[in-house]
Order: structure tokens, then C-alpha cells, then sequence
């Protein structure tokens, strides 16, 4: 069966991370991906660590089984070569800052005369419109100016960054479902078209309750630590040896959760008979639960509420992650053989279909320009000698 990208060509101009992850996802879900480089020095993130010998993890984890060609696209010659691929490809994929691309005679204009079957996903900070639109753009400032920093951490702490890079993941996850809703539309009118997803507009997509508790309270939302803002008991609570984590959902289960403590005067406290009310006053129900989970260790409480069916979780770290049963079982560590490296681990695709087998294993991270001789030849006819030339000229 052939999987759900399969002969979707994708060329790829992005580089460190928003762009090349989005450009992963669509690798595992079949498409070809031929990453363009920088003749030389290629995609910054080559030289980001950490680094087995003197390889880079961070590269080889979001740019295993691509295709890596390389172009110099300041060059007359080198740009032509990029309008003759586009010829051949479904999707063009960038995450420079807006405007580059036009500035190069590259923009979408261009490109869908060439090709009007194109689909042109462009990744930036801020997007190819309004007034922050040619800012600087990392990680860091989407999730200071979105608002995450804003109600992640302690009350009264420092704002706390999301301890991955939650703003580039983000919008690389909304480029990509972009991508893939312009090729079903594709399939409609016949016609490609340019998707436009900033880093800062998918930090605010995803506040998810905080816009509407904002207008109901009347005041920002802070930070909370660990706990829901609208559930309660929903957090992590400290157990004699570690933390763990309940997740009362519903005055169903809280009713279910008292009597397993054998504490069925909580169900009769005025202050905790609704979820609200014991939002409302969590600060002496925290207070009465904390004095009863110092009793015991952090194990024995996740067996006896996984007897009770209530819903609970102990707080892994990434080595527990990594072998976890139900995480390996899902085929979420896969493996990919470097020559440089060797045998590195990495997050496999969540995204679970019929038409994809599963697999334990990952093609190779490519060098830079590994692949020129397959993709110029089988795209555009070049051969050695071509390709000779075109190097010795630095175009690729």
C-alpha cells in the first residue's frame, strides 16, 4: 500500500528547526524531501550540538532520510536551477524571514506562473503581513509574545520558558496540516497555493482557555505551577519520595477518589461538593490532600488509584520516557545508523495510519549535497560533467 504522501515531491529551503520539522513530518508520511542547501556549510543546525564525533544530534534527529542537495541561491544560475525543480515538485517549503524569497526572484508570484500546481508553505515569526512582519524571530520571542511565558511557572516566579521549543514545533505542526489540506484542495481545482503560518500566531492559537478566562475574570491569566486552572484536584502532588500526578476530571471521580481515601468527609465540605467551588478553594483542599500523600511513597499511591481507576500518572523523566512500555510499544523510539555517530534514538512518528507500517528504524541523515547526482540527473537531466561545472562555478 502506498503511504499517504507517496510521489508528493517536497523541496525544502528551510533550515534549523520550524521548517525542517514540518518537512519531517511530511518525510514520514511518504514524501520526498529534497533539502536544498548552502553549498559548504549547509542548514545552520550542522553545527548545533550535542554531537556524537562530529556529528549534530539536533540535525540528524529532525533531518533523517531526506534528499540534500546543494544550491547557491544568490546565484543567476543557481536560482534558474531552483525554478526548473519547481517545475517538478508539489510543495515548496521556506522559513526565511518574509520577503527574502522575493528579494531572491523567488517569491510565490513567480513560482506559481512556473508552476501553478505549486503549494508554497512559508514559516516565519510573524508571517508576510502586518507591522511585526520583518522582526527577528527565535523560539524564545514567540513564547514571550504569545503569552505561554506569561502563565507557565510559579505564581510570583520568574516567566518561565516551555522546556522544549515550543513556539518553532508549533508552528511547523500548522504549516504542515496547512500543506496537507492544500493538496486535498489541490485535488479539487488542480490549482496549488501559498500558506502563510507564523510562530506568533500559532503561540496564540493554542492559549487555548486563558483568552476566554482573561474575559471572564476580567484580569490576565497567571501562572499556576502545575495545576489546572479550571479543574480541580487536576496537578502533581509530592509523595514521601517523588511527585505524581491525579487528574480529577469530574465530580464523578471525585466522589470516586474521597471514598478510595477513605476520606467521604470531603464529600459532605461545602467547599468541595462542585468542581467549581473546589477551584474556588483549593488552597485548604491542597492543603488536607498534601498531609495524606507524604504518607506513602509515589509508587504505592499510582498502584492503589490504578486499582480505583482514577486517573494518574507518575512525572518521567526522559530516560524513563525513552523505556517506557507503552511508549516503545507505540514504535515511539526509533533508531537511525549514522556512520559518524552511530546508533541514535530518536522520537518516531505519532501519526498512526493503515497505510503506514510501522518501522524501528530511519534512513540516514544526508551530507550536504549527498544526493546532487540523483536529483539533478533524474530531475533535469544533468550529468557528472554538468555537475562538475556547475561546482567548480559554485553553484552547488
Amino acid at each position: 500500500m502506498l503511504k499517504p504522501l507517496e510521489n508528493i515531491i517536497v523541496l525544502d529551503l528551510t533550515r534549523v528547526l520550524a521548517g525542517p520539522f514540518c518537512t519531517m513530518v511530511l518525510s514520514d508520511l511518504g514524501a520526498e524531501i529534497i533539502k536544498i542547501e548552502i553549498p559548504g556549510t549547509g542548514d545552520d543546525s550542522r553545527a548545533f550540538g550535542p554531537f556524537i564525533g562530529s556529528r549534530s544530534l539536533y540535525f540528524l534527529s529532525i533531518n533523517r532520510g531526506k534528499k540534500s542537495i546543494s544550491l547557491n541561491l544568490k546565484s543567476g544560475k543557481g536560482k534558474q536551477i531552483l525554478k526548473d525543480l519547481v517545475k517538478h515538485a508539489d510543495i515548496l517549503v521556506e522559513n526565511y524571514r518574509p520577503g527574502t524569497m522575493e528579494k531572491l526572484g523567488l517569491g510565490y508570484e513567480i513560482l506559481k506562473d512556473i508552476n501553478p500546481r505549486i503549494i508554497y508553505a512559508a514559516s516565519s515569526g510573524f508571517g508576510h503581513s502586518g507591522p511585526y512582519s520583518q522582526k527577528p524571530a527565535y523560539d524564545i520571542l514567540a513564547q514571550a509574545m504569545g503569552g505561554i511565558m506569561s502563565i507557565t511557572g510559579w505564581q510570583g516566579s520568574a516567566p518561565t520558558r516551555v522546556g522544549m521549543s515550543l513556539g518553532d514545533i508549533t508552528a511547523s505542526l500548522f504549516t504542515a496540516i496547512g500543506i496537507n489540506a492544500a493538496l486535498f484542495q489541490r485535488e479539487k481545482t488542480g490549482l496549488g497555493q501559498k500558506i502563510d503560518v507564523s510562530m506568533l500566531d500559532s503561540q496564540v492559537a493554542i492559549l487555548e482557555n486563558a483568552l476566554v478566562r482573561y474575559q471572564s475574570e476580567g484580569k490576565s491569566p497567571e501562572p499556576l505551577g502545575n495545576r489546572h486552572p479550571t479543574i480541580t484536584p487536576f496537578q502533581a502532588y509530592k509523595a514521601s519520595d517523588d511527585y505524581f500526578v491525579v487528574a480529577i476530571g469530574n465530580d464523578s471521580l471525585w466522589q470516586t477518589f474521597c471514598k478510595a481515601l477513605e476520606r467521604e468527609d470531603l464529600l459532605r465540605d461545602e467547599r468541595f461538593t462542585t468542581n467549581k467551588l473546589r477551584t474556588e478553594n483549593i488552597n485548604p483542599l491542597n492543603t488536607m490532600l498534601e498531609e495524606i500523600f507524604i504518607t506513602q511513597k509515589a509508587a504505592q499511591w499510582l498502584d492503589f488509584f490504578e486499582q480505583v481507576k482514577i486517573p494518574c500518572a507518575s512525572i518521567n523523566n526522559v530516560e524513563k520516557v525513552m523505556s517506557d512500555p507503552q511508549v516503545l510499544a507505540r514504535n515511539m523510539i526509533v533508531e537511525v545508523e549514522d556512520h559518524i555517530a552511530g546508533k541514535v534514538k530518536i522520537a518516531g512518528n505519532p501519526i498512526k495510519m493503515s497505510s503506514l507500517q510501522e518501522d524501528i528504524h530511519r534512513d540516514k541523515v544526508p551530507e550536504i549535497g549527498e544526493h546532487n547526482f540523483v536529483i539533478y540527473s533524474k530531475y533535469l537531466g544533468f550529468d557528472n560533467n554538468k555537475l562538475e561545472e556547475l561546482k567548480a562555478e559554485g553553484i552547488i
